[in-house]
């Protein structure tokens, strides 16, 4: 019966690692998004800052995406 366990937790454990968690892409749009609206901000056009922002966060998701996608 101890067997049986020992053998659960070892499938369990490569089912985990099969399984690990993806990088957070998204946190690269919300600081983009941030940084570019403030950025946009000292240069009188915080609406343009906020989509240059949104699109460099959006290259820099994409890439952690393509990176991710490639490891697994």
């Amino acid at each position: 019966m101890m067997s049986d366990n020992k053998t659960k937790t070892t499938e369990d454990e490569r089912k985990m690692q099969a399984d690990s968690p993806s990088s957070a892409g998204g946190f690269l749009l919300a600081v983009g998004c941030i940084a570019g609206a403030i950025v946009g901000v000292f240069f009188g056009q915080p609406s343009i800052g906020f989509l240059a922002g949104l699109a460099l966060g959006a290259l820099g998701a994409l890439a952690i995406w393509m990176r991710d996608r490639a490891r697994h």
